[in-house]
């Protein structure tokens, strides 16, 4: 079974190794700046739109955030 646990790993190492800052990545997103803190603190997970427009943005594999390739 994967957790959310998992993906919240996967997101957070995606986010602290892009190559773009959390402002950056929050003003692409329409969120705030906080809002990416959140996530690379691991306090919340992205809505679902979020995450696929995140993917989209880090040029990143929703099924290897998501886990269906482990």
């Amino acid at each position: 079974m994967i957790t959310l646990a998992q993906i919240q790993t996967k997101l957070i190492y995606a986010l602290k190794h892009s190559d773009k800052t959390q402002t950056e990545i929050a003003h692409a997103l329409n969120v705030s700046q906080s809002t990416i803190a959140h996530y690379i603190k691991g306090d919340i997970l992205p809505a679902l739109d979020t995450l696929a427009n995140l993917c989209k943005l880090l040029d990143m594999d929703a099924n290897d955030i998501l886990c269906i390739n482990d």
